[in-house]
């Protein structure tokens, strides 16, 4: 009896054996190729949606710089509801989307966060200083876009990744060609985006779109 269940089994193996899969072990190299090929890449997903999506998205939401400030000093939420990102986190202060022109009355180049004081109501002060890289402060354009959001990241990480792959889009698309010398004078034209700044601090701009004129 013994003699035959052995016989049984050994051939329940033998029929087994053809439909076995062998699985590869992955060298370390193939682990990197997948490593790197799943890896997230903040400078890819900035530009897939950058000319598509955050720029008409900042360009239909901003408001004349006169009002977003108004607005903000006496309401923040309902400055915030109008011109910001209501899907903000709720610790997150606001942000606002602006559009200004305005005579530049002073430009900081000497430092790498680089600025220039804008006055955009013809009185000679400044009303808005706007940043002009090379190194950009803040996350303002990721906090303006009410389209993305921070639980579609894996973590903390990303999240800051992918604020910083906006500052470095602007900074090559846009602010690496400005002139650096003799912008006091000259007119300039924003769109961007703000956070809500400290009792009596200009806003400070980090500008999706910045032309120089005259």
């Amino acid at each position: 009896m013994a003699r035959v269940r052995s016989a049984v089994v050994i051939a329940l193996l033998a029929m087994a054996l053809p439909g076995c899969k062998i699985i590869k072990t992955p060298t370390a190299e193939e682990t990197a190729a997948e490593t790197a090929k799943n890896a997230f890449d903040p400078a890819a997903k900035v530009e897939a949606i950058w000319q598509s999506q955050a720029i008409p998205y900042v360009q239909k939401r901003a408001g004349e710089l006169k009002d977003v400030v108004a607005l903000a000093a006496s309401s923040p939420d309902q400055a915030g509801e109008k011109f910001g990102n209501t899907r903000k986190q709720a610790s997150a202060p606001w942000t606002y989307a602006v559009k200004l022109s305005g005579k530049v009355v002073a430009a900081d180049t000497a430092s790498r966060a680089a600025t220039i004081d804008v006055d955009a109501d013809g009185d000679g002060k400044a009303d808005a200083k706007v940043q002009i890289g090379p190194a950009v402060r803040g996350t303002a354009l990721r906090d303006t876009l009410e389209f993305v959001n921070f639980n579609e990241f894996k973590n903390q990480i990303e999240w800051a990744q992918f604020g910083k792959a906006f500052n470095e889009k602007i900074n090559t698309t846009l602010l690496a060609p400005l002139p650096r010398d003799g912008l006091a004078g000259k007119t300039v034209t924003v769109t961007g985006a703000f956070p809500l700044p400290a009792s009596g601090q200009l806003p400070l701009i980090t500008p999706a779109e910045l032309t120089v004129g005259p």
